[in-house]
């Protein structure tokens, strides 16, 4: 009934075919759109592909994974894979017959890394016997929206007191939040993130990610990039994803040494304001972690209002004693980072 196909390099008809099915299906998705897979390309620890699915030449699905490694060295490269699909597969009227065979697809043709990780980006109650059908397994996993379509002052009493004193003092001591386009803001923000993500002991995708991020932004999708400024100098930043009505938050830090200019609570708050400005209707606040689990992130991002939602993950361990050893091998790298 469908016909499949595995796509690892794309054509300008691809292209336009995969975007205009994209836009026709409701939701957020930037992460399965070309413009997603032209900025992995380039990347050297990435490796994107698609799996598409047609019914009488007409596209039906589409299916963008990213094959991940985080060590390129030989012997425990392997070790560091992972696949990564984003808010997929997206299928016509979210047929779950369709999804089944195209994880189906997905898992017997195209090459393994350790595990597979899908990250929902709605909600996928419905067509969640499809993914167990396919070997993944779910797993409960918090996210936090923002409705935008209120007006400016609900979205204020949606703060709490605490933070709306924070984003206050932050005004304050001199704090104000610019945008951004340039390659060297870009790489002041990226200088930022590093410290986070070193600081929580997290890998970070190469800045070469970030860069062809920026240069494949339009005026409608893509990258967006917001930074605290004190005293002419950048000290917090949220890089954001712009795909439809939604924004979607997708790395944010600051300096640690500025941490009493609350940079970190201005940041969220400026940005809302930005979005709905500028004709969104959404921001997607990102990972909230899970829901047994006691989380700080969760706990902050909590504050700024919103919908606490579950759309889970699912994974599908294709080697489960090299997933356990890598896991052992991962514990150990963040103890060591200490």
């Amino acid at each position: 009934m469908y016909e499949y196909s595995l796509l690892h390099r794309l054509t300008s008809d691809d292209e336009r075919a995969i975007t205009f099915f994209l836009q026709s299906c409701k939701g957020f998705h930037y992460f399965q759109s070309p413009a997603f897979y032209n900025v992995c390309l380039p990347s050297e620890k990435l490796t994107p592909f698609y799996v598409i699915a047609r019914h009488k030449e007409e596209l039906v699905g589409v299916l963008l994974a990213c094959r991940q490694i985080q060590i390129k060295l030989p012997g425990i490269r392997f070790l560091t894979s992972r696949n990564l699909i984003i808010g997929g597969p997206v299928v016509k009227e979210g047929n779950p017959q369709l999804i089944r065979e195209m994880l189906d697809t997905y898992s017997t043709r195209t090459g393994k890394s350790l595990y597979t990780q899908i990250r929902n980006l709605q909600d996928t109650t419905a067509f969640q016997s499809a993914f167990i059908r396919a070997g993944f397994t779910h797993d409960d996993h918090l996210d936090i929206l923002i409705d935008l379509r209120q007006s400016e002052e609900e979205l204020w009493k949606g703060v709490h007191s605490k933070r709306r004193n924070e984003i206050r003092r932050a005004e304050k001591e001199g704090c104000r939040v610019d945008r951004h386009s340039s390659p060297e803001s870009l790489a002041q923000c990226y200088n930022i993130l590093t410290e986070v993500y070193r600081r929580a002991k997290l890998p970070l995708p190469d800045v070469s990610h970030f860069e062809a991020m920026l240069h494949q932004s339009t005026a409608k999708t893509g990258l967006r990039i917001f930074t605290v400024v004190w005293e002419e100098q950048i000290i917090g930043c949220m890089l954001c994803l712009a795909y439809g009505d939604t924004l979607y938050d997708y790395f944010a830090g600051a300096y640690s040494r500025y941490y009493a200019k609350y940079p970190n609570d201005l940041l969220p708050w400026e940005v809302f304001k930005w979005a709905k400005n500028n004709g969104f209707s959404w921001f997607d606040f990102g990972g909230a972690g899970k829901p047994t689990i006691s989380y700080g992130v969760r706990e902050y991002k909590k504050k700024f209002g919103g919908e606490l939602v579950n759309y889970g993950r699912y994974e599908r361990i294709h080697f489960p004693m090299l997933y356990r050893l890598a896991t052992k091998l991962f514990a150990l790298w963040r103890l060591m980072k200490r």
